[in-house]
């Protein structure tokens, strides 16, 4: 017996031990994998969209804002690419990396993190199926994110992943990017996936044209006919879902005049680029090949604008799915579409670029930030002089919650107990917060409703409170050596810098002289007041 209580109290004593040195201002992180970090070619590329926003600022004389704080760049990306905050742990480890490769070093580490492909993943998703869950049994969600998942761990090439999501044949269970297309399922409509749907989601998802808003009549702002749209849907009139599940099998794709009644036949056509069409192939193939082609500029202007999109919080062209074919676009969306084209549509390798930008890395106050009216401060970010300041959104929120009450980085390596408990408590949370679904850039404000939820929520109330050392504000208040070690510990875990002289003055004197229960009640409320300010629920 005498063994076992030794054994319990070693056990607790080195536990005791971790958690003291998790708050000490100088540990030494975990060992991380090696990573390779962006090389030159990813800097000249970010070089050429420095130069390009230059040249705009010079020409609206625009003064741009100073870098960031390496801290609030390392945020940024985390929440970018993970949908969460750096741990504490992860502070330490990035502020022990050697100065001139931090940032770059950081963001490789991100990239060849599996909570990346996971997370990007699920963004993703939500332009090419939706947020719904799809006809059942004919459609699994969770699979095809888990797929796309894994594509984007191996770095496939995205014109590949496009090509499988539009013409993959076969069960959607064993072949995940099937469920692109049997989403759209009516089982209604003998089981017959939805043609126009299909069309709208190709177009927009993948081309960034909304051709969908001539489905019934031309066009009354564009170009677009109703023409262009029936001969897309046509690429999708054969295809069936079957035993073996989803096939091409030949026949006409008819569309019904809304007028006289009459039916026609449409065979399958594209609204622009005919010389890129491959003439051998399923049709679906066929369209596949067309949209992924070299020369299909909007295939590659969408993805860019997208990937901009998700690491700044907003597209380059507003509204994201609606870029120009024709006219003037923005110099830097063509600078990066040629980059990415020419090395091979890798995705990966455009997040890198985009992160390593001038642009991606600078401040989001300016100088006389104070002093700028509205006006100034949108030339400002409405040209990339200063980072947006943007909500974050709803599972960035959570994320950043969950992550703000563990010292210890919230992962694949942590305790399947703490992986599950962080899922479970995500989906609950962004369902009351509320989901913004398949529209991942609208500019919605916060409501009433999501500012009362994180000021009394349950999830908010359990991360801050006393509760046997199972979070981070009752571990710092109990193991912290001094009350500025406290106070500076609980900032880098919920906004992820240090506190300001100011800050620093008025919570020592809340916590001076406090011991046991007042203390961490002290802290439990420090954390909750920091957890509810602008500046943890803004990306900056």
């Amino acid at each position: 017996m005498w063994a076992k209580n030794l054994l319990f109290l070693t056990v607790c004593t080195v536990a005791l031990g971790a958690l003291v040195a998790s708050v000490r201002p100088a540990i030494d992180s975990r060992p991380r994998p090696a990573v390779a970090v962006p090389g030159d070619s990813v800097r000249a590329a970010a070089a050429r969209v420095d130069a390009a926003l230059a040249r705009r600022w010079q020409a609206l004389d625009v003064q741009p804002a100073e870098a960031a704080d390496d801290l609030l760049v390392a945020r940024r990306m985390s929440l970018a690419l993970h949908g969460t905050i750096p741990s504490l742990e992860d502070i330490r480890h990035f502020e022990n990396l050697p100065a001139e490769r931090r940032v770059d070093t950081w963001l490789a580490e991100l990239l060849a993190d599996r909570r990346y492909a996971d997370y990007v993943a699920e963004r993703l998703a939500r332009a090419y199926v939706g947020v719904e869950n799809g006809p059942f049994l004919l459609f699994r969600r969770r699979r095809f994110v888990a797929w796309l998942a894994d594509q984007l761990a191996e770095n496939q090439p995205y014109d590949r992943i496009v090509e499988h999501l539009i013409a993959d044949s076969g069960l959607w269970t064993d072949t995940p990017a099937v469920n692109f297309v049997t989403v759209t399922i009516n089982p209604g409509d003998e089981n017959k996936p939805d043609a126009n749907r299909l069309a709208a989601r190709v177009a927009r998802a993948f081309l960034g044209v909304r051709l969908d808003c001539a489905e019934c009549h031309d066009h009354p702002f564009a170009d677009w006919q109703q023409s262009d749209f029936e001969g897309l849907a046509a690429f999708f009139g054969g295809t069936q879902q079957g035993l073996r599940g989803i096939r091409d099998v030949p026949g006409e794709f008819e569309v019904e005049n809304r007028q006289t009644g009459e039916v026609s036949a449409v065979p399958p056509g594209v609204p622009f680029g005919a010389d890129w069409l491959p003439g051998e192939g399923t049709r679906r193939q066929q369209l596949a090949g067309w949209v992924t082609h070299p020369a299909n500029r909007p295939f590659a202007r969408e993805a860019v604008n997208r990937a901009w999109a998700m690491l700044f919080g907003r597209p380059l062209v507003e509204p994201i799915d609606d870029i120009p074919t024709e006219g003037e676009r923005p110099e830097v969306l063509e600078i990066l579409a040629d980059d990415f084209v020419e090395h091979g549509y890798d995705w990966r390798r455009l997040l890198e670029v985009i992160a390593s930008t001038r642009a991606f890395r600078l401040d989001s106050a300016v100088a006389g930030d104070a002093d700028l009216d509205d006006a100034a401060r949108a030339l400002h970010e409405d040209n990339w002089a200063a980072f947006p300041v943007t909500r974050l959104r709803p599972e960035q929120v959570i994320g950043a919650v969950l992550q703000s009450a563990s010292l210890a980085t919230i992962d694949y390596d942590s305790n399947i107990v703490v992986r599950a408990a962080r899922a479970i408590g995500q989906n609950e949370f962004v369902e009351r917060y509320g989901d913004r679904g398949a529209d991942e850039f609208d500019d919605r404000g916060g409501t009433i409703p999501q500012s009362l939820l994180m000021m009394n929520g349950q999830i908010v109330f359990d991360k801050t409170k006393d509760d046997l050392l199972a979070n981070a504000a009752t571990q710092i208040a109990v193991l912290a050596p001094d009350d500025e070690t406290a106070i500076e510990t609980a900032l880098l875990c919920v906004l992820s810098r240090r506190p300001t002289p100011r800050e620093a003055d008025y919570f020592a004197e809340r916590l001076a002289g406090t011991t046991g229960n007042k203390r961490k009640d002290r802290l439990g409320d420090l954390y909750w007041s920091l957890l509810n300010t602008t500046e943890f629920s803004w990306n900056h």
